[in-house]
């Protein structure tokens, strides 16, 4: 619920997030990493309600669910479209393998970008997991180290409130951090907000088409909906494979496309032993 009672007294979630989102304002204004979906929706309309200065931007994956660009045209047509200068399919030659939950170079490239320099909020909320608030504070400054990376877009127990990367110069904060998906939803519902179909249509998530992070089960049925993306894959896995051959870099095990697909969307996916050379190369 969005107003709880707690041993402190009674806690609005919503008045909380908008003392955040004021107690940080910059002088130029947020930037608002804007998806389409339901998170990043709410962080927009509680900025409304903050009455604090921000512009919202969508970063274009060349990926992105038709419903997705259809539903922000119509509703959010101040959100900015910012394209990445490369599309998936050139990025999955240029890496010479597909992207995986662990070589998560298509977010890093496609998304992660934008903002430098600015201060961004995001709809970034704790992941519902035993260890999500194991101790860990919701405010820190946190400069890079050698720690892992974040991407945007992350939603895990270790997420802060603020936070600072030095790699691209920008501070975070997340507004909502500590708020739960019936949080989200009772928010956006009482003020008659409207969503993107897809959540109607039993999609939890209305990320990127074929995202390794939806698991294999999830990459099948938006392939099934979307069967020409399908088939871009396909092409786009045909084509690394021969520049991995005209490169002398061969995959032993994997002589076309469909032998790729096959592989990506096991549901058991085995160690490719070829892939094990460049799992982690992904800085080209």
């Amino acid at each position: 619920m969005l107003v709880e009672e707690t041993l402190f007294g009674r806690r609005d979630k919503v008045q909380v997030a908008i003392d955040r989102l004021r107690a940080f304002e910059p002088t130029e204004g947020y930037y608002l990493a804007f998806s389409g979906g339901k998170d990043s929706q709410a962080v927009y309309h509680l900025c409304r309600e903050a009455e604090v200065k921000f512009d919202a931007h969508y970063s274009l994956t060349t990926v992105d669910p038709p419903e997705v660009i259809y539903f922000m045209r119509e509703h959010y047509p101040d959100v900015a479209v910012e394209h990445p200068g490369i599309t998936m399919w050139d990025l999955i030659v240029k890496k010479g393998m597909p992207p995986t939950r662990i070589a998560r170079y298509c977010c890093d490239r496609l998304k992660e970008h934008s903002g430098q320099g600015r201060f961004v909020i995001t709809g970034v909320r704790w992941s519902e997991s035993a260890r999500r608030k194991n101790g860990w504070g919701v405010l820190e400054l946190n400069s890079h180290s050698s720690a892992r990376v974040k991407l945007m877009n992350d939603n895990d127990e270790a997420r802060r409130l603020v936070e600072s990367c030095v790699m691209k110069s920008m501070h975070t904060l997340n507004p909502i951090i500590d708020w739960r998906e019936e949080d989200v939803w009772e928010y956006l519902n009482s003020r008659g907000v409207p969503h993107c179909c897809l959540y109607d249509e039993g999609y939890s998530r209305i990320g990127c088409i074929g995202c390794p992070l939806a698991g294999a089960k999830q990459m099948k049925k938006e392939f099934a909906r979307y069967p020409k993306y399908e088939q871009a894959y396909l092409r786009a896995f045909d084509r690394m494979l021969q520049a991995r051959i005209d490169n002398g870099k061969p995959y032993k095990k994997w002589h076309c496309g469909q032998d790729v697909m096959d592989w990506w969307l096991s549901e058991n996916r085995p160690a490719h032993p070829d892939e094990q050379l460049s799992l982690y190369d992904t800085r080209r």
